[in-house]
Formats: C-alpha cells, sequence, structure tokens
C-alpha cells in the first residue's frame, strides 16, 4: 500500500466513503424501514375502510370528532387532511424517531459501528451521511402517508373543495397548496424530534431507549405545554407551536405563529444536532 506524505493510502478520499446512495439502500433493507414505510401506506386504507362501518349514528361524546369525519369524506383533500389530522401528534413523531434514533445506535449495538470507522470513514462524514438518510426516509414516510390518503380519497370520494372548520371553503388547486403548505410546516416541526433522537442515539448504544426517550420527551413537552400557569415558558417549549399548521388553513391564512414554530423547530434541531456531532466526534467507540 502506498502511503502519502500526509500518512494517507494514495488515492483515498474521505468525502468518497459511506456513499449516501450505498448507505440510503441499506437501509431500504431493513425491516423496520419496510414496515414503518408500509404502514404509512396501510393507515389511509385502514382510516378508508374504518369509514365503511359508520352507522350515522350521533353517539354522546363524537362532537367535534364527528364533525371532523363527516369533512373527511367529503372528498380525497379533506380525506388527506383527516389522515394529517389524527397522524401528527403521536405517529409521524414515533415515525421521525424511528428513523433517527436507530440510526447511529443500532451500529453500534450491533457492534458494526467501529468497523465502518475502520474502513476508515471520517466521524464527521458517516454522522452526516446518516442523518441526511435517516430525514430523507422521514420525509418519504410523510408523503407517503399524505399522498396514498390523497389518492384512496380522490378515489372513493372524488375531487372536491378543501372544507375545514377554521376557513372557507377552497377550490382544490388552493386546497392542494394549503395541504402542501401543511406538509412543509410538519417536516419543519418534526426535525426537533429527528434532532432529538439523533443526539440520543449517538449518546447510548440502546436503538429504543433513544428512539422512546425522543418520543417520551416530545410527550413531555406536550403536556407542560397545557400548563396555563407556566406563562411565557409555554413559548420555548418545542412543541408550543407543533399545531401552528392550522392557521394555514384559515381565511386569511395566519402565519404569525408559523413563523414562530419554523424559527423554534429550526433552533432547537440545529442544537440537537450540533450536540450530536460534538459528542461523536469525541466519544470512544467500543463497539
Amino acid at each position: 500500500m502506498v502511503v502519502s506524505e500526509a500518512g494517507e493510502a494514495r488515492g483515498y478520499r474521505p468525502s468518497a466513503t459511506l456513499p449516501f446512495a450505498a448507505e440510503f439502500r441499506r437501509q431500504a433493507s431493513r425491516r423496520r424501514t419496510q414496515l414503518a414505510l408500509g404502514f404509512m401506506v396501510l393507515l389511509p386504507l385502514i382510516i378508508l375502510i374504518a369509514f365503511q362501518f359508520d352507522s350515522g349514528d350521533d353517539d354522546n361524546g363524537r362532537n367535534e370528532f364527528s364533525s371532523l369525519v363527516e369533512l373527511a369524506t367529503s372528498g380525497g383533500l379533506n380525506f388527506t387532511l383527516f389522515s394529517i389530522f389524527v397522524s401528527a401528534s403521536f405517529l409521524l413523531v414515533v415515525v421521525v424517531a424511528l428513523f433517527c434514533g436507530d440510526t447511529v445506535a443500532s451500529e453500534a449495538s450491533w457492534g458494526s459501528l467501529r468497523y465502518l470507522l475502520a474502513i476508515p470513514v471520517p466521524r464527521a462524514r458517516l454522522l452526516a451521511v446518516k442523518l441526511v438518510v435517516a430525514l430523507a426516509y422521514s420525509g418519504l414516510a410523510l408523503l407517503l402517508l399524505a399522498g396514498t390518503a390523497l389518492l384512496v380519497g380522490t378515489l372513493r370520494y372524488g375531487w372536491s373543495p378543501l372544507r375545514s372548520t377554521v376557513a372557507a371553503e377552497l377550490e382544490p388547486t388552493e386546497g392542494l397548496l394549503r395541504l402542501l403548505a401543511v406538509l412543509g410546516y410538519l417536516a419543519v416541526v418534526l426535525l426537533v424530534v429527528a434532532g432529538l433522537a439523533f443526539l440520543l442515539s449517538v449518546t447510548t448504544d440502546a436503538a429504543l431507549g433513544a428512539v422512546g426517550g425522543a418520543v417520551l420527551l416530545w410527550i413531555l413537552s406536550s403536556i407542560l405545554d397545557q400548563i396555563t400557569a407556566l406563562g411565557a415558558v409555554r413559548d420555548f417549549l418545542p412543541t408550543h407551536f407543533s399545531t401552528a399548521w392550522l392557521g394555514l388553513l384559515s381565511t386569511p391564512v395566519q402565519t404569525d405563529d408559523v413563523v414562530r414554530g419554523c424559527v423554534s423547530a429550526i433552533s432547537y434541531a440545529t442544537l440537537f444536532w450540533g450536540l450530536a456531532f460534538w459528542r461523536f466526534t469525541r466519544k470512544d467507540i467500543t463497539s
């Protein structure tokens, strides 16, 4: 092997190690990736089938949820909005935490992390590639959920204007643009979960601990956000603006909280990712 003056093998290029495409295919072959993405496709079908068993009786306790169901069956756009609504607060959080929290911790638990670094793959590059792939799959999951819901909803209920409890009826084209804006905002908000799960992933060798820890901390933040006695402190909680996407459906569009939510989410995500890189580039890799 020819070694350069810098002590590196001649022809070795750190930027050529662990290509994005190779890591993307590698993660695609994992069962958890297939199951998570498969469930994103399956969920709208489950909701659609569940609607077919609706007897039409107004039972006590349904109230606002009943009106949401009625809106969901009035068109493909409304069905998509309903699917996003029931998934945003928990399911999507779990999926993003799974992709971002399992990516490094699982390598450590399998004992393969040190072999990747011995190839050698620079630590910062390994972490960057894994993060980008995890975010790519998280975004794909969100698109699969919305895309499948729009397809099956339109086939079943037709292409109708978008209706909601906070806005006037929107023409299909404008309604579709509003839904895309909602998806974009949700993607930004979920960066907080991605950052937290990724930080925990490089801190522990237990993938379940990283995923579960991120989800539990998100739930804790949501609970604290409901305590009005905290006052202005709630504005700094990562979940405080998680439902600001509803303003994108109002007439006129309300963007103040959306902007604050984006700034908050990007700030938290950047902080968590920065800590993750700082921690990983300095820790001893023994597994």
